[in-house]
């Protein structure tokens, strides 16, 4: 194993020096595409204001102590980088801190934290923010899914290449008939998402990871000019509501033929949002007066391919990676962040890692929260963080499938 990790739980939760820990972790409200309250905002304006907030969040680090900042976006506006530094330099991170853009689809806001980590464990910087952004309001749709190919691509004789631009409710559908996951499980599963997402707004358990954005909103998209002002504060596609027999009702999405099991209901949102992790080595927290304030630390990543057309399955091969990395076994686990890309693809992976579902996504997931891509990492590490708080936990994972055909894991320390 690489020189700084040490294995297992007992080791892990030791305090190093060499500790690659966490002082903050916050986060956007995620709203609906197109219908939710940034559906006026841009991705890296959302990026702004939780940049914005992790420097309030801590006040006594001075900003030019930041070496690097990594944030995961999928469909980016203006083209690689630019937008996110503009907002960087916007937010007031000094002009000496490097920036880019990370795209490992899915998993970006996750992959973008670990390269933070990586830079940090091997010195090549001492002070990092790692998080997400995405607007899938303006960005999502030819974006998404790469309409000119390399012609020797689209007949290429693997197929697993051809099918890496599959529709993504077709590899639910696809996992769902392969490993037995009925309609009934999906519904269940996803109305679970929602009341639990529902009780965690209700009893104020996402306050503290949700930073408030003011933003424009144009009531009439038709009457532009129209325009007022509005503060999101809250995630707005959880629908306290819905049941496993409202969820029955929907038609399936996906087949052209109108059969299969993944709806609307069943599947994660379609998304906008952002959000932000302060990161440095411990040493540097303890030597800048600000040993305190740490909340937690990252303690390894995995990533693992699969066949493209599946690629819901990734975290169930991604996490016993990322365990016997870390040598963890999964009853040490307190807390589960499984990113809820699809219902089908949720219940397989925990039927097949054997986990206890009631320390997965307690407080909902993407189908009541929404998948607002590059951003989602991040959010669910926030969200984890103050979960592992509320609850008293020490190790949660944060895992998820990505588009191709991957999942990715990482460990998390709460202190």
């Amino acid at each position: 194993m690489a020189g700084f990790l040490q294995k297992g739980a007992k080791n892990l939760l030791q305090k190093n020096p060499h500790d690659i820990v966490f002082l903050s972790a916050l986060r956007t409200p995620v709203t609906r595409a197109k219908k939710g309250g940034f559906r006026d905002a841009h991705d890296h304006e959302l990026l702004a204001h939780v940049l914005k907030a992790t420097l309030a969040a801590n006040p006594n680090l001075d900003p030019k102590l930041i070496d690097d900042i990594q944030i995961g976006t999928v469909l980016s506006e203006l083209g690689g980088s630019k937008a996110g530094r503009m907002a960087a330099l916007h937010a007031g991170i000094p002009e000496t801190a490097g920036f880019q853009t990370v795209n490992r689809a899915c998993s970006s806001g996750l992959a973008a934290i670990t390269g933070v980590a990586h830079a940090i464990a091997v010195g090549q910087i001492d002070v990092g923010i790692g998080g997400g952004m995405e607007s899938m309001t303006k960005n999502y749709g030819s974006r998404a899914i790469p309409t000119q190919l390399w012609e020797s691509l689209k007949n290429s004789p693997s197929k697993d290449a051809r099918e890496c631009i599959m529709n993504m409710g077709l590899t639910a559908e696809n996992v769902a008939e392969r490993y037995g996951v009925s309609r009934a499980d999906q519904d269940i599963f996803a109305a679970g998402s929602h009341q639990k997402a529902a009780k965690a707004q209700r009893e104020g358990w996402f306050d503290a990871e949700i930073v408030p954005v003011t933003t424009r909103w144009c009531p009439n998209p038709e009457v532009p000019e129209a325009v007022e002002e509005i503060t999101v504060s809250k995630d707005d596609g959880i629908r306290p509501t819905s049941t496993p027999e409202s969820l029955a009702k929907m038609k399936p999405a996906f087949k052209s033929d109108g059969s299969g099991t993944a709806t609307a209901g069943n599947s994660s949102q379609v998304s906008d949002g952002a959000a932000a992790a302060l990161m440095m080595r411990r040493s540097t927290a303890t030597e800048l007066g600000l040993g305190r304030d740490i909340i937690g630390k990252w303690a390894g990543t995995q990533v693992m391919g699969c066949k493209p057309d599946e690629m819901g399955i990734g975290p169930a091969l991604a996490i016993p990676k990322l365990l016997d990395y870390t040598g963890v076994s999964k009853e040490e686990i307190g807390v589960w962040e499984i990113n809820e890309a699809f219902a089908a693809q949720a219940v397989y992976c925990v039927r097949e890692l054997g986990i206890d579902e009631g320390r997965v996504n307690p407080n909902g997931g993407a189908i009541a929260l929404g998948h607002p891509l590059g951003c989602t990492g991040g959010r669910q590490l926030a969200t984890l963080l103050a979960e592992m708080g509320r609850r008293g936990e020490e190790m949660g994972v944060i895992s998820m499938c990505i588009g191709t055909g991957m999942g990715m894991a990482s460990l998390i320390v709460r202190e």
